[in-house]
């Protein structure tokens, strides 16, 4: 497998900077949340110490991205675990960008009142021209971080 260092470096930083989002709302922060919208920003005004826990481990999980991404580089001995790490940031790629895409798509559909999601103006604005690309963006930032190194 061959590592593309220019998309892993920009999949690390999208990583942290999305984990310090997270950490930063788990600490009371409301910067940024209503951007969020729906049942998220109406929990963030008074949150339960449960939903205040799953913003926390969604930071460690985002973090755990980064992990896994700087694990690409490192020369193993055991060919199974550089297998592994390439389809686990290939499948985590897929998937983050299939998110972002899905709810860009959904949204959409919100804005042009074909779906009803009980997002305000706002919340769908940011989640249309930040949120949803900002998903997107990091799942190409890890599809394309590693490549499969060609046969001879």
């Amino acid at each position: 497998m061959r590592v593309n260092t220019w998309w892993l470096t920009l999949g690390v930083v999208w990583s942290v900077i999305f984990a310090g989002m997270s950490f930063y709302w788990a600490m009371g922060g409301m910067l940024g949340v209503r951007s969020l919208g729906g049942a998220i920003y109406e929990m963030s005004f008074d949150p339960e110490p449960s939903f205040i826990l799953i913003v926390w481990l969604t930071g460690f999980a985002k973090l755990l991205g980064a992990v896994l991404l700087l694990l690409l580089p490192v020369p193993w001995r055991n060919a199974a675990i550089s297998k592994v790490l390439y389809y686990l940031i290939k499948i985590a790629g897929v998937f983050l960008f299939l998110y972002g895409l899905l709810n860009f798509i959904t949204i959409s559909l919100s804005a042009f009142a074909i779906l009803d999601m009980n997002l305000e103006v706002h919340a769908t604005f940011w989640r249309l021209v930040f949120w949803e690309p900002f998903w997107m963006a990091g799942g190409i930032c890890y599809f394309f971080s590693v490549k499969k190194q060609r046969s001879i």
